[in-house]
């Protein structure tokens, strides 16, 4: 009676095992098909970039294993026609309203932007918008899940079940994110936008889609934050989460943590992360600290190896976990606004040439890329002047504003003065330009005027035209 007794918990353990043997087993399977080996955000803000073949020619040198573009461009689209490489495309943020109360219109968007293209472009992902609650107000974010789910709704209508729904956002979407297992959504938007954002892709076994930028979060507080600790290149610097015990050796995996708590304490631990963005810029403005070709070779590099180590790394929240990634940008893109380091984070130079050797396979050795430059940042005198093919309406509007503050900034410009010639808008409002930075660049005035500006170390001064300039 005894045996028998003893027979039946071991048939059920022996059943549970099996069970288990084959739950990890069909992880390992469906685990296989992400890969680690990232891919390329391949923007399109130039107006000196190659042709979509071209550029595919060049993805595909970089040994991409995928692409995500900011639209659904049909030439785009439709050089990536067998490549193989998996393509992630988006819905523009300007009609996520619509499309979220019209189903209509999200059928009629996946049969002019998906049906012709698929399956011979291998569209992986539908991004619903780029980073809508940093872009959009707030009358928009309601929108977002029920574009999701429309959007879902028709890749199932036209019977397209392998592109997973999706919407990237930014780090800004965090409220707490030190330390990581103190990870928070904002109040804002936690139980409004994210929970109800974490259900579909818990439903749709979709990723939560995330822009990762060590470089921003170092530059925001260069001296508490190591600089080789965001560059993965700390050799004894750790940080210790004080609520978990767990130990971080880089920014990023301490940036991603935050994100995975943040999604636990809403109650989806198991959803996983994409890296929609992450990157490092190889230049910028003047003064601009830590944006150089050295700093954003060792940060891509080094994330390429950490993305496709195998046995995956995972993170300390999360170790052994697949990331799937995507590596901005594919080029550098003159026409995007803000700062200069928004236009300096591409792995190409928009003629093709490399700007740093790297190989997203992470297979070939650091060995064999040639030295990198030093890593140094500019010292000396700096002016701020009109930016090359600036919009000379725009300049007109700005040389305006900047001249009617009432801080003597264009007195050396008026007629009879010694910056009055050559008489014409550019050369004004360079040194208008120039003089309004150097005034009031300590109380956080930019050489930006949205996107005219740019900074030089030549002075521009002439005869006795003297250009104020900054000193940094």
């Amino acid at each position: 009676m005894q045996l028998q007794e003893n027979m039946v918990p071991m048939k059920v353990m022996t059943m549970v095992m099996i069970y288990l043997f084959i739950l990890s087993s069909l992880f390992i399977i469906s685990s296989a098909k992400i890969s680690g080996q990232p891919g390329v955000n391949y923007g399109e803000l130039g107006n000196n970039l190659p042709t979509p073949t071209t550029s595919v020619s060049l993805i595909k040198n970089l040994n991409a294993k995928r692409v995500k573009i900011y639209d659904a461009n049909p030439k785009i689209l439709k050089a990536l026609k067998n490549t193989g490489i998996q393509v992630s495309i988006m819905l523009p943020n300007e009609l996520v309203t619509n499309v979220s109360s019209n189903q209509t219109l999200a059928n009629q968007w996946i049969q002019s932007n998906v049906v012709p293209f698929y399956p011979k472009t291998l569209i992986r992902y539908l991004l619903v918008g780029n980073e809508l609650i940093s872009s959009t107000s707030n009358q928009t974010w309601p929108h977002i899940v029920p574009a999701m789910h429309r959007i879902k709704h028709s890749l199932t209508t036209f019977h397209l079940h392998k592109i997973k729904v999706g919407t990237p956002l930014a780090m800004d979407v965090l409220q707490t994110s030190f330390p990581p297992s103190n990870g928070t959504f904002r109040n804002d938007i936690a139980l409004s936008v994210i929970k109800p954002m974490l259900e579909f892709l818990h439903a749709t076994n979709s990723f939560f889609f995330i822009d990762v930028y060590p470089f921003f979060a170092w530059v925001s507080d260069p001296i508490n934050i190591n600089l080789d600790y965001a560059l993965f290149e700390s050799k004894n610097i750790t940080v210790k989460d004080s609520g978990t015990g767990l130990v971080y050796t880089n920014l990023f995996d301490q940036m991603v943590d935050a994100v995975y708590f943040a999604m636990e304490r809403l109650g989806f631990p198991g959803i996983r992360i994409f890296i929609a963005e992450t990157g490092w810029p190889n230049g910028g403005d003047l003064d601009q600290i830590g944006a150089n070709i050295h700093n954003a070779a060792t940060y891509n590099r080094n994330f390429v190896k950490k993305v496709t180590k195998k046995p995956p790394t995972g993170t300390p929240a999360r170790p052994g976990s697949i990331l799937p990634s995507f590596i901005f940008a594919l080029y550098n893109e003159n026409l995007k606004t803000g700062l200069g380091t928004e236009r300096h984070f591409g792995l190409l130079y928009p003629n093709g040439s490399s700007i740093y050797k790297i190989d997203l396979s992470g297979k070939t050795p650091e060995s064999k890329f040639k030295p990198l430059p030093p890593p140094r940042d500019y010292k000396g005198k700096a002016w701020c002047v009109v930016a090359e093919g600036a919009n000379e309406t725009a300049v007109v509007e700005a040389l305006s504003h900047t001249c009617s503050q009432g801080n003597q900034t264009c007195d050396s410009i008026q007629p009879g003065k010694p910056c009055f010639k050559p008489d014409s808008v550019v050369a004004h409002a360079s040194y208008a330009f120039s003089s309004y930075w150097s005034q009031f660049r300590h109380l956080g005035g930019a050489c930006n005027f949205n996107g005219l500006a740019t900074q030089i170390a030549k002075d521009p001064s002439y005869g006795s035209c003297k250009y104020p300039s900054v000193t940094l």
